[in-house]
């Protein structure tokens, strides 16, 4: 006989949240797979339990297990950043029915009276985040919390970058007996305590520093001190030309002051920005910068490239901003990480114009192009209004062309 396997969601957790298609389903199981929190809810039930929580565990116990009718639970929804999504492939060979359940987001905004159609979900599960970014942009956050997003976390990012007005509420061990809801601001929340098994959902109040969905950052709003920075118009085009998808991991090598770092960091809001660095002086601009613009899906590095990208994740793509002369291995080890990545380069030296363009085409980048970005802006002198003329700057951009 053919195994039947059911990919249960069980709720926020409590056993009374559980829907009537999901008890029929742990009632017929011979074997329940799930985490021990979710387990330990059927102590009473005879049948047998192994608690795991990855997929490939999880599809070897019920492959090596001799049970016909195995039951796996997941939390909350399995449809809502569930463990789920990569069991199913692992299946394939089995008899599945998938039994949906009450997510955190619904029993929250449920508890709260309030509607969640247009509420915005992210989440923070074995991910980072660019929490101030996310809030920002919706009127309403939920924030499944995670690693080292917590509720304390998401306050303090949102009242160090401006959002302090936010209304934050915290929901801790959603369904349990001992569920605890708590909301004020960010402000009055930041240095209180949370259970780690909570959510949060923020309610946007006045404006971030940057609370607009497109590039070109002021460049009045970042601190820059003696540091050179990518100005507003070229970072734009820069940004734009790396094309980043919401889940990319980025470099900024030769990051300055960060405002590249910080810009990228609200396209790949659920990647990671690496802003590789050797002055000091830098540093510190980037993490106060970072700190203003509640940046948490950027991560400094100290160092110089291209050794201090050696231990980091393969990228999707790489702004180059500064090369310390070293711009040829730079390239070439992107490339060797990721044959695929899309680099972008800034020059504002013919030199560097030419020798970018022959690094990009010997390696076998394609769709190479480069650009001059001459920038006028208006000055205002005394009683009257002039154009003041920017240095020209060459952006330079290729795309990997590898397997």
């Amino acid at each position: 006989m053919a195994k039947k396997i059911w990919i249960v969601g069980a709720g926020p957790g409590c056993r009374e949240n559980l829907t009537g298609a999901a008890l029929s389903a742990l009632h017929a199981a011979q074997l329940l797979i799930g985490s021990r929190r979710l387990l330990s809810e059927f102590r009473d039930f005879s049948c047998r339990k192994e608690a795991s929580v990855a997929p490939q565990e999880i599809a070897r116990l019920i492959r090596e297990s001799g049970f016909e009718r195995i039951c796996v639970l997941f939390s909350g929804d399995v449809g809502f950043y569930s463990g789920a999504a990569k069991l199913y492939p692992l299946l394939s060979r089995y008899q599945v029915e998938t039994v949906c359940g009450i997510g955190s987001l619904q029993y929250f905004c449920a508890k709260l009276h309030i509607p969640w159609e247009d509420v915005h979900p992210a989440s923070a599960h074995g991910r980072s985040l660019n929490v101030a970014a996310h809030a920002a942009a919706y009127e309403k956050t939920f924030f499944l919390t995670g690693g080292q997003t917590s509720p304390e976390t998401i306050c303090e990012i949102l009242n160090g970058c401006g959002m302090g007005e936010a209304r934050v509420t915290v929901g801790s061990r959603l369904s349990y007996p001992d569920e605890r809801i708590v909301a004020g601001s960010a402000a009055e929340l930041s240095g209180k305590t949370f259970d780690p098994l909570s959510a949060v959902l923020v309610e946007r109040a006045g404006k971030s520093r940057w609370d607009y969905r497109t590039g070109g950052i002021s460049d009045g709003l970042f601190l820059r001190g003696e540091v050179p920075m990518t100005k507003a118009e070229v970072r734009a085009a820069a940004v734009a030309a790396l094309r980043l998808r919401g889940d990319d991991v980025v470099y900024d090598v030769g990051a300055g002051t960060g405002s590249v770092s910080v810009e990228m960091s609200i396209f790949a809001g659920r990647g990671c920005v690496y802003a590789v660095e050797k002055d000091e002086k830098a540093l510190k601009l980037i993490a106060e910068n970072k700190r203003a613009f509640g940046a948490g899906n950027l991560e400094i590095v100290p160092g110089t490239a291209p050794d201090a990208l050696a231990d980091l994740p393969a990228p999707d793509a790489a702004f180059i901003g500064g090369s310390g002369g070293r711009l040829q291995e730079i390239v070439t080890l992107i490339a060797r990480k990721n044959p695929r990545a899309r680099v972008c380069m800034t020059a504002v030296t013919m030199e560097t114009l030419e020798k970018g363009v022959w690094i990009l085409e010997a390696l076998g980048f394609r769709d190479v192009q480069a650009s001059q970005i001459a920038v006028t802006r208006l000055k205002k002198a005394g009683s009257v209004h002039m154009m003041d003329a920017q240095n020209p700057v060459f952006v330079i951009s290729g795309q990997g062309a590898g397997e």
